[in-house]
């Protein structure tokens, strides 16, 4: 164990962001008397998370270059039973890693904030939230044991509620938030089962402890009946914390809660989309890998999880008319690219994609922003156009992000996103042909919607006064009686600023990265693979040949002509001939209908599975908790009570005579019983 990482250094990482977001949140609220004004708020959460972002890069740098790891515990709550409950920080390359993608978002994300939010009431109280979410990721990312994993997990699902229901005066805020809140409390009943078998069986939460003990939970079969078959301790263990995973990374089914996070501020969609929230669940499964490495069945449910969510989500980009909903399904579609790349057992592909997303997703979803605010807060892609006339930064930055997510060579999102098909081309899992076929698809459905949207907004005809009823964003209509008419203005620098800083890692960071991530020592010590079973990583390293080879290699692969479809796809439909969206649309109604009400995934669980669940819940209370326990054993033993004191009651009389004549039968009685024993 290195001593170049202090216990009270890595404290101080996540109490940075804690100390600021509780002085804004308390003393800079109606609740706490606004005791500090707007500059102070944002003065002090903006430097906890630049001490937290400083730290962790001073971090990164001795993990990666000297070779320094921590895994202790900080404090012991208590102990149950053997089971200690503790406190305590496993730095590694991959926690490192995890660490300064947060907080340099964050940052980013803050800065940003004091542009976009200028004229909100909420102002204080969104940089306490937007704090509190960056120390509830880093609590979780920073952890060495799954209780406070679990408290990490927990308390960014609670700020996310905040966040997403933030303007909490509007009624759809408030409906996306309590969605959220519940669709990831599903997740979570799986997750805290799967900790629960962990527990139980290994009798510690504490990864070391439980990683050492890995191997012998692969010979447990669990008495939970698959196709007539008892399944393994590993499989069960691996699909319930993965339940977990999709309801926080927001995976088919339980993805339903991310599209509606748009009810929140543009700066917490980045957020939550980027580098909190949702990427809690890939990193987790990146930190399980000893577990999930002995159940090929658990792998195989990862990857068409994955599949399913990479294509068909990216489906639903192509429709959309909200620029931030676009951006949100390309999220989810992302999101499933890296869970595919987690079930065929390259989990260092993942978490290199989670990072290099980060980036170009943060500057994509904050670009948005800066769309909204130059074009007086109207959403609605349909109503733009040729905006880069007037918000050049905000062009030139989204046009990066753009190029990064659909993975043109040399940008960062090419060598992530070309890494998972490739590895999940190599694997040998009986679901890796559907997957791969999903991943490869999935970059046309990504290139066209991306340019769909590029070109809808920053070139064509200008259509800023054609708009009926725009939809604008939030609650955050301008003062000055604008609704998505007028010319567009460029953002203040505090906008643009961020953007630019989030454009230089979405073009480079994965040239520079790769090798490291992928093939060198940075993640061997984090992530484990049995690569005699699980062999796609150690042959795509077969083929990789440095990040110039591989761009070079990119000009005669699939993807490389699939990203170009789409784009050409996207610049004839709408900037060339804007008559055959509307033909196709005709033509393939049914398929649109479907789209458009995503694939009634929220009809279903509001019409069949919301109430499948009072049905049972309103069985359980009437035939259970009000027939069963208060009727036959609360109330039935009152009954009896009650009935035979009825019957002594009538005794009671309080009359002399009856209880003399009582008292006389009695030794008449007595008198005949010992007569008759007499004879």
């Amino acid at each position: 164990m290195s001593t170049s990482l202090s216990a009270s250094t890595l404290l101080a990482v996540p109490l940075a962001p804690l100390l600021g977001s509780v002085l804004a949140g308390i003393l800079g609220t109606k609740f706490g008397g606004n005791v500090i004004g707007r500059r102070a708020s944002h003065t002090f959460t903006i430097l906890g998370v630049l001490i937290a972002f400083v730290l962790s890069a001073l971090t990164l740098k001795s993990v990666a270059v000297d070779g320094a790891r921590f895994n202790q515990t900080i404090y012991e709550w208590m102990v149950v039973g053997g089971l200690k409950m503790e406190i305590g920080f496993m730095v590694d390359g991959l926690t490192a890693m995890m660490m300064c993608v947060v907080t340099f978002v964050s940052l980013m994300v803050h800065l940003y904030t004091i542009g976009y939010m200028e004229e909100d009431a909420g102002y204080n109280r969104f940089f306490a939230y937007i704090s509190l979410f960056t120390f509830s990721m880093l609590m979780l990312v920073m952890s060495n044991n799954l209780l406070q994993l679990f408290f990490g997990w927990e308390a960014v699902g609670l700020v996310s509620y905040l966040l997403i229901g933030f303007w909490f005066n509007k009624p759809t805020a408030i409906f996306a938030n309590m969605k959220a809140f519940l669709v990831n409390r599903v997740g979570d009943f799986g997750f805290i089962l799967g900790i629960g078998l962990l527990a139980a069986y290994t009798g510690s939460l504490n990864y070391t402890e439980i990683f050492a003990k890995a191997p012998q939970l692969a010979g447990i079969e669990f008495p939970w009946y698959v196709f007539g078959q008892d399944a393994m301790l590993v499989t069960v263990i691996g699909i319930c914390l993965f339940i977990g995973a999709m309801g926080k990374s927001a995976q088919f089914p339980l993805h339903v809660w991310l599209p509606d996070s748009m009810e929140g501020p543009t700066p917490i969609s980045a957020l939550i989309h980027a580098a909190t929230m949702v990427t809690a669940g890939i990193f987790m499964v990146a930190r399980m890998s000893p577990i999930y490495e002995l159940s090929d069945a658990a792998l195989n449910f990862i990857l068409v999880i994955g599949a399913i969510t990479a294509l068909f989500m990216g489906f639903l980009g192509i429709i959309q008319n909200d620029i931030k909903r676009v951006i949100a399904y390309s999220t989810l579609s992302q999101l499933g690219y890296m869970t595919v790349a987690l079930g065929a057992s390259a989990y260092s592909v993942a978490v290199f994609h989670l990072m290099t997303h980060a980036f170009f997703k943060a500057l994509l979803f904050l670009g948005a922003g800066s769309v909204i605010m130059g074009m007086h807060h109207n959403q609605d892609i349909r109503w733009m156009g040729n905006v880069r006339k007037y918000m050049p930064i905000t062009w030139i930055t989204f046009v990066l992000g753009t190029l990064a997510l659909i993975g043109t060579p040399l940008f960062s999102g090419f060598y992530s996103k070309d890494s998972i098909i490739e590895a999940v081309h190599f694997s040998h899992l009986p679901a890796a042909g559907f997957a791969h076929f999903a991943v490869l698809a999935g970059v046309f459905v990504t290139s066209f919607y991306s340019f769909r949207l590029y070109f809808l907004v920053f070139h064509g005809k200008e259509r800023y006064d054609q708009n009926p009823d725009a939809h604008h964003d939030d609650h955050h209509h301008d003062d000055h009686g604008h609704h998505g008419d007028g010319q567009p203005h460029e953002s203040p620098w505090v906008v643009t600023v961020p953007l630019l800083l989030l454009a230089i890692p979405s073009v480079v960071i994965g040239y520079m990265t790769i090798q490291p991530m992928l093939f060198g020592d940075f993640l061997a010590d984090a992530i484990h693979i049995n690569a005699a079973l699980h062999p796609a990583l150690v042959k795509f390293a077969e083929t990789f040949h440095g990040p110039l080879g591989m761009a070079a290699h990119a000009l005669s692969t699939p993807p490389l002509y699939l990203a170009a479809a789409g784009a050409v796809t996207a610049w004839y439909m709408y900037l060339v001939n804007p008559a055959v969206p509307q033909a196709i649309g005709k033509a393939l109604r049914p398929v649109v209908v479907v789209l458009e009400n995503k694939y009634f995934m929220d009809w279903i669980n509001e019409n069949i599975i919301a109430k499948a669940a009072r049905g049972v819940g309103i069985g359980l209370w009437k035939g259970g908790d009000r027939g069963l326990i208060e009727g036959a054993v609360v109330n039935l033993s009152w009954k009896i009570v009650g009935a035979v004191s009825g019957l002594v009651r009538k005794g009671q009389t309080g009359f002399l005579y009856h209880y003399a004549f009582v008292m006389i039968a009695g030794v008449l009685a007595f008198m005949t019983y010992f007569v008759w024993l007499a004879k």
